[in-house]
């Protein structure tokens, strides 16, 4: 599979669409903190988002609750802990 990922303007226009800080944004796509997200976004040299980030950050604007259920369900099946807030 070829995969370009979308640039640095391409995600602020997604968080400002969404309306969120830098922080809630991280959140949102489980990294670590607002300056976390900031290195996709923005600087000299922006970090790429690598496919499976991208992937989880479009499960989470496209699938309702209920979906998303199903996939921490499997997770957790396969073996992973998760703690939601």
């Amino acid at each position: 599979m070829k995969y370009t990922p979308p640039t640095p303007e391409n995600l602020r226009a997604i968080r400002d669409d969404l309306g969120l800080t830098q922080s809630s944004m991280a959140d949102f796509v489980n990294v670590a903190g607002g300056q976390q997200w900031r290195k996709y976004t923005g600087g000299q040299s922006p970090r790429h988002m690598s496919f499976h980030m991208l992937f989880f950050l479009a499960a989470r604007l496209s699938m309702n609750d209920s979906n998303l259920n199903k996939v921490y369900k499997k997770m957790i099946d396969l073996g992973a802990t998760i703690e939601r807030d």
